[in-house]
Order: structure tokens, then sequence, then C-alpha cells
């Protein structure tokens, strides 16, 4: 039987649409999830289907900011998740300004980037990073959620 409700999260604005692998520089360490592995030579794969949210803060989507944003957004995922130490971070950060300027953004443009996400990327990697599951039209009753997940 069909539930009268759906349960999703909100804050995603881009899926992707293949596989996307790339070399991160991160060796030594393997992670995998659904949507994200990352292998002991630093080999980071993103299955298509992954959704983020692209770059974060004041700023434009452009063309030389999305790659960037998904490889960053992944591996901050694997960190907030536990899948990798936070350590790692100080990378990841390092990775997207790099990937940016590979992409053509402005040199003076991806620093402020970088400088941004070391600035206020703690608490994307944090409990502040998580999407809370929402629910519509309505979220069920405490015990309807119970006897469904039993189900």
């Amino acid at each position: 039987m069909a539930k009268p409700y759906i349960r999703y999260t909100d804050g995603w604005k881009y899926q992707l649409d293949e596989d996307y692998s790339c070399a991160t520089g991160i060796q030594g360490h393997a992670a995998a999830t659904s949507y994200i592995t990352l292998e002991l030579d630093g080999n980071l794969t993103i299955k298509a289907g992954y959704a983020w949210d692209g770059p974060s803060g004041p700023t434009i989507d452009s063309k030389d900011f999305m790659r960037g944003s998904l490889v960053h957004d992944s591996l901050y995922q694997l960190i907030r998740d536990k899948h990798i130490p936070e350590s790692l971070r100080d990378d990841a950060d390092a990775l997207l300004r790099k990937q940016c300027e590979e992409d053509g953004m402005w040199s003076v443009r991806a620093w402020w980037v970088y400088k941004a996400v070391r600035a206020f990327g703690k608490d994307a990697v944090g409990k502040g990073g998580k999407h809370p599951v929402l629910y519509a039209p309505y979220k069920p009753k405490k015990e309807t959620l119970e006897l469904e997940d039993k189900a």
C-alpha cells in the first residue's frame, strides 16, 4: 500500500548525470558509500545520481566552479560521515582551488574560494552539514513511523 506522504531531503541543486572519476592526491585512505568511492591510491569515483548543492556561499554557480564543487562536496560528505578523517579537509579545500583553476577560474577568485572554505567549511563537515529528512504533505505521527520502520 502506498504511503500518503513522501520523505525527502532539501538542499540539493544538481545531480550527476554520469559517473565521474579523478585523482585527488589523497592517498592511504579508502572509503565507499552508495555514490562515492575513494581508493587507497587517491582515485575518487562519484556515481551517476549523486546530488550536491553546488558552490556554497555568496558566489555564482559558474561552469569553472561546478567540477570542483562536486568533488569538494563528495569529500566533505566522506569526512562528515566519518569514512575519512577530518584532517583531510585541508586536502579537499586545496583540491577545490586546483580544480577551479584548471577549469578556467581566475586565480584570484579561486584563492578567495579557497580562503572561504578554509574559514567557513568546518561547519559543513560537522553536524551542521547534514540535510534533515522532510515530509510532504505532512509528517506522520511518531507511532506511524515506528510501525512503518518495522514493516
